[in-house]
């Protein structure tokens, strides 16, 4: 039994190193370091706000924002700007406030306009659905009786 337990211990530790995180300077010395170029902040006692961010590899933050929503809640418009990887210029501005965040950009999704083709599909269910409505007994309506008085 003491050998069953040794042998199990001793393949924990074998395998304890094999799956241990990187060791700090194994990774320092690969890190690229992207200079800051500007970081303006302007912090206001009444709770607004400005910031100017840039850094060294094309990366652009601009935003203010004041505690001028529904109970003091921070509205922040501004915009930024980024090189995808696959190297398209990214650029979004946008507004948070009590609707939520609504960023506005070209590389967007937008939705088709309305109204759009409806799919063939779609139009035989519709027809389907008015020719069981039609076939349906009609329900018989209640009459109310003429006891019920307002209160």
């Amino acid at each position: 039994m003491f050998l069953v337990v040794l042998a199990a211990l001793a393949s924990v530790a074998a395998s304890a190193t094999q799956y241990a995180p990187p060791r700090p300077d194994s990774y320092e010395t690969s890190r690229e370091y992207i200079p800051i170029l500007k970081d303006n902040r302007v912090q206001e006692d009444d709770g607004r706000y400005n910031l100017d961010v840039e850094t060294g590899n094309g990366i652009l933050l601009s935003q203010s924002g004041a505690p001028d929503g529904p109970e003091g809640a921070v509205i922040k418009a501004g915009e930024y700007s980024y090189t995808a990887p696959d190297g398209t210029h990214v650029h979004v501005k946008f507004v948070a406030d009590e609707n939520g965040y609504q960023p506005q950009s070209d590389l967007l999704p937008v939705a088709p306009e309305f109204p759009h083709p409806i799919p063939q599909f779609v139009l035989d269910q519709i027809a389907k659905a008015a020719e069981e409505d039609a076939t349906r007994r009609p329900i018989k309506e209640s009459v109310p009786s003429g006891t019920y008085r307002a209160p």
